[in-house]
């Protein structure tokens, strides 16, 4: 087979008449390039997907699923949001459990009905929870056991409908039980959607202290699938399988060990599977060693997950043991893989190749990615997108800079979001004349490389989780001890940064580290609570403004 360089094999890919043909098109306003063959929403997709039947698509534990039982399952649940808990198209509905094939079936329902699905963070607390169904004005929430127990008192005071999902035990009043409301006859409801009906709102972490919800349309999201389609279109043709590659993914199948609400989860892994046919293997929670069995049991062909994944397979005891033969992609994205994982997991996996994509939840995953050949070339690089995603770099002001030049990185194209949900500020700020402002810094070489060198938002990034600072020093300003207090973050080796804090104390009070730990871990997720903590009783180090110094901190504590 001809290999073709990339803008070569761009041009093939996204040419009139093909799958991927870019044509241009007006979107709320912004002129911008659109795939011609965009579906026109997202339930078109699943109607496509039913044409396997009964072919396997989910594997949870011992439990598999085919196309038809999950389409099924979503069909009565649509039934029952229409029906009997009367959710009319535009109304939110939430979803508050782990990786359960119920969440994938009531994702599915929820965006077919032309209702908005809201998936929360699993490992959200209390409060979180109760934040995400009150600000995105769920008026229902299908919810497991372990986050209806998180809720706790909290669920009756809010103004939304729970129904449980795989619960046990006596249920608190006014809780509906999913299996005694579905009607085994029932099917999904017919609704009209249009492209630009709002599908989605994922909450991203604020630097205010409260997470924004990113609002996409059915147009978005199926133009970042489009888009991740196309790109493995045209890595197909820069650089052709191998024989063995080629066998492996002609049955294709993705590990799901990431979490569906996370934007990654939802768009090229669990979406992205019923665009490609591949099945589904559900992780219960990430474990390497159940990970290497898993895809040695159920011939995995690709790997999705933060680099610090890749890594716990490669550090496993068992590593060696096991057969990951199947394997063509091993990838992700949340955090920048380290040239020396990529070079380890190109020499240590059969015919693996390494991968790494550069998303956000607000591109709805889709950005710059690169793999294989590339990869190993440009180790430091996050890669080259389809023309359907434009990308600048600007000075401060706004001003666009020159090739090579390093300044913030802005998107453009039909799979960013609308905005934020309640939020017109955040809105404004962050999306300017249809352009979206990353917050990270970065340059573009020559050849469409993309670099991103570092972050302007007050972020860690903690194993491709986002935790903002301002909401951790929040809440550790909550305890009665604390004077002052600044949250940043500090290299680790597996997890790329851990969240760190420097306290400064109440004259005559006196804290502990692990006091500090557990009073922030009952007011948010345990991976946003500090791993290190130094406790002191001086002032913090300040500008001339007043602004605390957190790189002087930090600099004296690496």
């Amino acid at each position: 087979m001809t290999t073709l360089s990339f803008p070569e094999a761009v041009a093939a890919v996204c040419a009139p008449d093909t799958m991927f043909e870019l044509v241009d098109a007006d979107v709320r306003g912004v002129p911008m390039k659109v795939f011609a063959g965009t579906p026109p929403s997202i339930r078109a997709l699943f109607d496509l997907a039913s044409l396997r039947g009964d072919a396997e698509f989910l594997v949870y534990e011992d439990e598999r699923w085919s196309v038809a039982d999950v389409l099924a399952q979503a069909g009565r649940i649509g039934a029952m949001l229409v029906n009997d808990l009367n959710v009319a198209k535009g109304d939110r509905v939430s979803i508050a459990m782990r990786n359960y094939p119920e969440w994938i079936s009531s994702f599915v329902a929820i965006t077919s009905v032309g209702a908005v699905a809201v998936p929360l963070n699993a490992w959200w607390q209390t409060d979180e929870l109760a934040f995400g169904i009150e600000d995105s004005g769920s008026v229902a929430c299908l919810i497991d056991s372990e986050r209806l127990a998180r809720l706790g008192d909290k669920a009756q005071s809010l103004d939304c409908t729970f129904v449980a999902v795989r619960a046990e035990g006596e249920l608190p009043d006014g809780v509906k039980l999913l299996e005694e409301l579905l009607d085994s006859e029932a099917t999904m409801p017919e609704v009209e959607i249009e492209p630009d009906d709002n599908v989605t709102i994922l909450y991203t972490s604020g630097t205010t202290g409260r997470p924004k919800g990113a609002v996409s349309t059915h147009r978005a999201v199926l133009s970042a699938l489009l888009a991740f389609a196309g790109r493995a279109a045209v890595g197909g043709l820069t650089e052709p399988p191998t024989e063995e590659q080629a066998a492996a993914s002609a049955s294709p199948a993705f590990i799901l060990a990431v979490p569906l609400f996370h934007v990654t989860g939802l768009v090229p892994v669990m979406l992205g599977s019923f665009v490609s046919g591949a099945r589904l293997v559900m992780m219960y929670k990430w474990d390497p060693e159940r990970a290497l069995e898993l895809i040695e049991r159920e011939r995995i062909t690709n790997f999705v997950g933060v680099p610090t994944m890749s890594f716990d397979l490669i550090e496993s005891s068992s590593f060696a043991e096991r057969d990951t033969s199947s394997l063509v992609s091993i990838g992700g994205g949340g955090a920048p893989m380290p040239p020396e994982l990529v070079k380890r997991i190109d020499d240590e996996f059969g015919n693996g190749r390494p991968g790494l994509g550069y998303g956000m939840t607000e591109t709805n995953a889709y950005g710059p990615q690169n793999a294989g050949n590339d990869f190993v070339s440009h180790p430091d690089s996050t890669g080259r997108c389809l023309p359907i995603l434009e990308m600048r770099v600007t000075d401060p002001e706004g001003n666009v800079l020159e090739t090579g030049e390093m300044g913030e990185i802005w998107f453009k194209g039909p799979n960013l979001i609308s905005g934020y949900w309640n939020r017109p500020e955040a809105t404004a700020e962050t999306i300017v004349d249809g352009w979206l402002r990353s917050g990270d810094l970065g340059r573009i070489d020559e050849d469409g490389f993309v670099y991103v060198m570092d972050r302007a938002k007050d972020m860690v990034l903690r194993g491709g989780e986002n935790v903002y600072c301002a909401e951790v020093e929040a809440a550790i300003y909550e305890h009665d001890s604390v004077y002052e207090a600044a949250v940043y973050g500090l290299p680790h080796e597996r997890l790329g940064e851990e969240v760190a804090a420097t306290v400064m104390v109440k004259p005559g009070e006196t804290l502990s580290a692990e006091a500090l730990q557990e009073h922030v871990r009952t007011r948010l997720a345990s991976f946003k609570v500090p791993s290190r903590v130094e406790i002191v009783t001086e002032q913090l180090p300040r500008n001339a403004s007043g602004k605390i110094l957190k790189r002087e901190i930090r600099d004296a504590l690496s």
